[in-house]
């Protein structure tokens, strides 16, 4: 890798113009120079259009025309980018400072590294944190039992990437995921600790929120591809519970989000069977669809808001 490698970041977009240009402007003020930057837009009719060529003379290139999704979106950037290291940013998401510099450390620091990854805030609409998504050490066996990434603190290598294979277009909810799979198959994986490179905006009309239910199904799907997929087939036979444990509790989690407790605590109930010790992790999950039917989501809700304001106030005594 060259002493200071090129970084190629792309942002999809479609009809977010309310968040847009704060994603774009926490790219271009990175301190890292030597990155291109694109913005592949699967045209917008909400203003969109006006924000992208506002900072045209920023961006390496830019598009606005009508995609089949995120994944077709995602991978016209793929296509006409052609840095060593690559990540993308979606459009109602933000970068740290200093988010690529720290990065591109790490794989200068590990050349057998593929892909690396942080923790990463989440923030309301109003761009305001109210959680922080830690993560481990995981490795190929991790990603297999659905410990997920967060994906715009994710970055990898582009022959990683070229190797792999780009996003699957029929995944709309795990199509990173399924992207992190292959690659964990063909290269190392690395945790940053105590790093935040980037926030997870979670709003009204986010995939996670708007769609939850959808997550738990795709789940499912990869599950059944590992099962069959001759590349993953003996360490899927070795871990199979747990794989199944870690997909029922990520359908559980969405459902949950979605407010369909009676069907989460299903979903919670299969992977106890499969692996107790993951339901454990989501015990105050499990709690509050228990108590959902006593109609405690004011109780819930308070204490989210405490849980909150705890988080915020420990961060700003840094």
């Amino acid at each position: 890798m060259a002493e200071k490698p090129l970084v190629s970041i792309i942002t999809p977009s479609f009809n977010q113009s309310q968040f847009l240009e704060s994603a774009i402007q926490s790219v271009i003020n990175q301190d890292y120079s030597h990155k291109e930057y694109w913005v592949i837009d699967g045209g917008s009719q909400d203003g969109s259009l006006e924000i992208i060529q506002k900072y045209a003379d920023r961006l390496t290139g830019w598009i606005s025309e009508p995609d089949e999704g995120q994944a077709d979106a995602i991978n016209k950037g793929f296509q006409r980018t052609r840095g060593e290291i690559v990540g993308w940013l979606n459009s109602d998401d933000v970068y740290r400072p200093h988010a690529i510099k720290r990065a591109v450390a790490i794989f200068q620091a590990y050349p057998d590294v593929g892909l690396v990854y942080s923790d990463v805030d989440s923030i309301d609409a109003e761009g305001e944190v109210f959680n922080r998504m830690s993560y481990d050490h995981w490795g190929l066996k991790d990603l297999m039992a659905f410990n997920i990434l967060g994906q715009p603190g994710v970055f990898f290598r582009r022959c990683v990437l070229d190797a792999a294979g780009y996003l699957d277009g029929s995944y709309h909810y795990l199509l990173d995921h399924h992207l992190w799979l292959r690659m964990g198959l063909l290269t190392k994986i690395h945790y940053a600790p105590d790093q935040v490179w980037a926030a997870a905006r979670m709003h009204a009309d986010a995939k996670n929120v708007a769609h939850a239910e959808g997550f738990g199904q795709e789940a499912y799907r990869l599950a059944e591809w590992m099962q069959k997929d001759d590349r993953f087939a003996d360490l899927y036979a070795e871990n199979e519970k747990k794989i199944l444990a870690g997909a029922h509790r990520l359908n559980a989690f969405y459902l949950l989000n979605a407010d369909q407790p009676a069907a989460a605590l299903k979903a919670y109930g299969r992977a106890f069977v499969k692996n107790p010790s993951v339901v454990v992790k989501d015990w105050r999950r499990v709690a509050f669809a228990l108590l959902s039917p006593l109609k405690v989501n004011a109780l819930r809700d308070r204490y989210l808001e405490k849980r909150k304001q705890h988080f915020i106030k420990n961060e700003s005594s840094r």
